[in-house]
């Protein structure tokens, strides 16, 4: 029986379906358009960690797929291997171990011998984690710790300047847990990462409807001061409800200076309970690091007036369907997640444990603080501005 090529895509329809893939597209959209099931198309960007593969050039000696094409075909017809090679410009002993290496005279396929070919020219080289012991048991500490590779990868250039050796990209980290091939770090951690996928995705723009009506009284976002818009002084914070399930939430609070986020137990979203846990907790603060809250529109702040009396903090207020306003809030309610996933009850926990949470996030390093910490930012702009 004779060996038909492999059934899949072609390197073309691999070039498209990675282009649309990297403009944001969906699976479902890209199997439609190619005319493949989902399933296909998931295991093909799947295999790959949802990275597209470096683009793989042809070397000059090596075989191109019209020259298969006529060797397939000189066979069809009978010819010799000698004719076909001087057809093609090729001599006959490389026609012959071509021949030979894929299936044989009768057996000989150009698509599944194009297949073979590029399968055997891979030479995979052992990555960076792969080679380097001490970087890659570093790497998985801080995974095990649910650092992100980004933090990860601005920290180890910190703590260790003068050593090229212990320095990895955040790109090099993902590929390592996400392709399969590598088989580096072990594939558990990508449960500690903070969206716990299996490849890396395009960023996709998804608004959702605001349904929530005006407060009373409220100081648009736009009132707010300049200062507290260029993080210049520390002070000026954004809150919001974490939900879970069973209507329990907890408070999440971030300073836009520095990132320091507080979370606050409150046994429901009254408000009289979350403006009275609010209150509190900024009463608490030095006078420096009272200055303005930024909130949505969530009928929780409806008495947002006796808070700003009780603290002589003054509230500010989004724009409906603009959680991009309060931006520091919404990436660390992400980062929350991977402690309280979505439908965890939260009535459950203490405050003791929601401050081993926080203070876990602030000893974190970030990007934006230029891979300091938020505790350590917190702290040196406390003591320039004390």
């Amino acid at each position: 029986m004779l060996k038909e090529g492999r059934p899949g895509l072609s390197e073309e329809q691999k070039v498209d379906m990675w282009r649309r893939w990297r403009r944001g597209e969906s699976i479902n959209d890209i199997a439609a358009i190619m005319r493949r099931s989902r399933t296909s198309i998931e295991a093909s960007l799947v295999q790959n960690g949802g990275i597209a593969p470096a683009v793989r050039i042809r070397a000059a000696r090596a075989l191109s797929v019209a020259e298969r094409e006529e060797i397939s075909r000189g066979l069809c017809a009978g010819e010799s291997l000698r004719c076909i090679a001087r057809r093609i410009g090729r001599s006959a002993s490389t026609v012959s171990r071509e021949v030979l290496r894929h299936s044989g005279r009768h057996g000989y396929r150009a698509n599944h011998a194009e297949y073979e070919a590029r399968l055997w020219a891979l030479r995979p080289k052992p990555c960076l984690l792969g080679r380097n012991g001490r970087l890659r048991q570093a790497v998985a500490v801080k995974l095990e710790r649910r650092w992100s590779p980004q933090q990860i990868a601005g920290w180890l250039k910190l703590q260790f300047p003068d050593d090229e050796s212990m320095h990895v990209s955040h790109e090099t980290i993902y590929k390592s847990l996400f392709i399969q091939a590598r088989g580096v770090l072990k594939q558990d951690l990508i449960k500690q990462l903070r969206i716990r996928r299996r490849m890396r995705q395009p960023h996709r723009n998804a608004g959702r409807e605001e349904l929530r009506g005006k407060l009373p009284n409220m100081l648009s976002i736009r009132q707010r001061p300049a200062e507290a818009e260029d993080r210049a002084v520390p002070g000026h914070w954004e809150g919001d409800l974490l939900c879970g399930s069973k209507r329990s939430q907890i408070v999440t609070l971030v300073e836009r200076h520095s990132r320091f986020t507080a979370l606050i137990k409150v046994p429901d979203n009254t408000t009289s309970t979350v403006i009275g846990a609010l209150a509190r907790h900024i009463r608490r603060l030095p006078a420096s690091l009272r200055r303005s809250l930024t909130w949505d529109q969530g009928k929780e702040m409806a008495d947002h007036q006796h808070f700003s009396i009780a603290t002589q903090v003054k509230v500010y207020f989004c724009d409906p369907s603009s959680p991009w306003q309060r931006g520091s809030n919404e990436n660390t309610n992400g980062l929350l997640r991977q402690y309280f996933p979505k439908r965890t009850d939260l009535s459950g926990y203490t405050q003791a444990q929601l401050d081993r949470v926080a203070l876990q996030l602030n000893q974190r390093p970030r990007q934006t603080l230029g891979f300091k910490t938020p505790a350590q930012k917190l702290r040196e702009t406390v003591a320039m501005t004390g």
